[in-house]
């Protein structure tokens, strides 16, 4: 459809994924692990854009089967992150309750 842009357009859809991404992350208040992950997403895309082979339909598939392991990743990181942040909030819970205490 994009014929010799193609992997222009690619890198653009790329650009608004992972923009989008880091959006939600902070919004959500997001850890490292996550960012960890986009980075790890990011370096996967980028590979995979600069070494498809548009013309064969073999390595496109190959390329776009391969998303699987994106989404994993991006589901782990997204996991990790949100375990870092509830264990950061709990921390941070024990210890305003044992100043409070403290003050009373």
């Amino acid at each position: 459809m994009f014929q010799e842009q193609t992997k222009l357009w690619l890198s653009g859809f790329t650009v608004a994924m992972m923009s989008g991404l880091v959006v939600a992350g902070v919004n959500n208040e997001q850890t490292l692990p996550y960012y960890a992950a986009l980075s790890a997403v990011a370096v996967h895309l980028a590979r995979q854009i600069y070494t498809v082979d548009i013309n064969k339909a073999e390595d496109c598939w190959k390329q776009f089967s391969s998303n699987r392991n994106l989404g994993l990743l991006l589901f782990l990181g997204i996991v990790a992150g949100n375990l870092l942040k509830e264990s950061k909030h709990n921390g941070s819970t024990q210890i305003n309750e044992t100043v409070c205490t403290k003050h009373i």
